[in-house]
């Protein structure tokens, strides 16, 4: 797997914070389906981590929570990237063991695995091709598909170890629901800086730094003009971006200014999101954290 496209100086997704409507229902799901364990509780609140000391995904209850709606903006999934094939294999054979019903893709430049959680929010669970047979063109994209995943062939190479996810799980990327991808795509590249590497006509776009094949994707598959998800609403609360060093924040607040954006500090940001340099929020009311903390 290549493992620098999520690493300094990439601005990579470390840790998404999610909003459930029970607590204790969406731990058990998140560890004996997805393989997580507990870094951190409270009443209301889990860190979870694969290694006992990073956290990728944080859960929130919140009181009287209102189901995830058609038409909201927010999130499409959060993608956890394994390190082997191998591993990927071990997943799946989880995943069948607990009679789990999942979708499939072949992208090309990896191979995926769909799910929701208990309350409905998505989650990818993925492994990366080799970089050396990506294709690229010369309008700098990247060619993804979706063709059918050879199951039996990822099972082939699964060794029977599944004891959760494995060392050196990483936050692959994040995949939002937008209400308006022109707009969204002018604020991410021009005042974020990412480069857009591929398209899918005019519903959706995909977004990275360091040619990975995507960071962020964004569409308006069920989103177009849609509003954000409510307070007590479940759903994406946050993600987290790992910026490389103190000028690029700078850079990058200044850039927000100009867009009219909110730069800020959130009260809500997970402890276990890294230390927080700023947040905002992005056109379609999705909130962005920034941070220093990473590799």
């Amino acid at each position: 797997m290549p493992t620098h496209f999520h690493k300094k100086p990439n601005m990579y997704v470390s840790h998404v914070q999610i909003k459930v409507s029970n607590l204790q229902q969406s731990i058990e799901f998140y560890k004996s389906v997805i393989g997580f364990s507990v870094l951190e509780q409270t009443e209301n609140t889990a860190a979870l981590t694969f290694d006992g000391a990073t956290s990728l995904l944080s859960l929130e209850e919140v009181p009287n929570a209102q189901g995830l709606r058609r038409g909201q903006t927010g999130l499409y999934h959060f993608a956890i990237l394994l390190p082997k094939r191998k591993d990927l294999g071990n997943f799946i054979q989880n995943i069948i063991q607990q009679n789990v019903r999942v979708g499939a893709g072949d992208h090309h430049v990896s191979e995926a695995f769909y799910l929701n959680d208990p309350d409905g929010n998505g989650i990818e669970v993925y492994t990366d091709r080799p970089e050396e047979g990506w294709i690229w063109d010369d309008k700098g994209y990247v060619y993804m598909t979706t063709e059918q995943v050879n199951v039996q062939s990822v099972l082939a190479d699964a060794d029977g170890t599944w004891n959760g996810l494995p060392k050196g799980t990483v936050m692959g990327h994040i995949h939002l629901s937008v209400a308006n991808l022109a707009e969204t795509e002018k604020f991410y590249t021009e005042a974020l800086g990412y480069e857009v590497v591929t398209r899918y006509g005019s519903q959706a776009l995909f977004i990275s730094t360091g040619k990975y094949h995507h960071h962020i994707g964004l569409n308006t598959w069920e989103s177009l003009g849609g509003t954000p998800v409510p307070e007590n609403g479940v759903g994406l609360k946050s993600f987290t971006v790992v910026l490389d060093n103190e000028s690029q924040a700078e850079q990058i607040k200044a850039n927000l200014n100009k867009f009219g954006a909110k730069v800020e500090q959130f009260e809500g940001a997970p402890k276990y999101g890294g230390t927080q340099a700023f947040s905002t929020v992005d056109p379609s009311g999705i909130r962005i954290i920034f941070t220093f903390d990473g590799e």
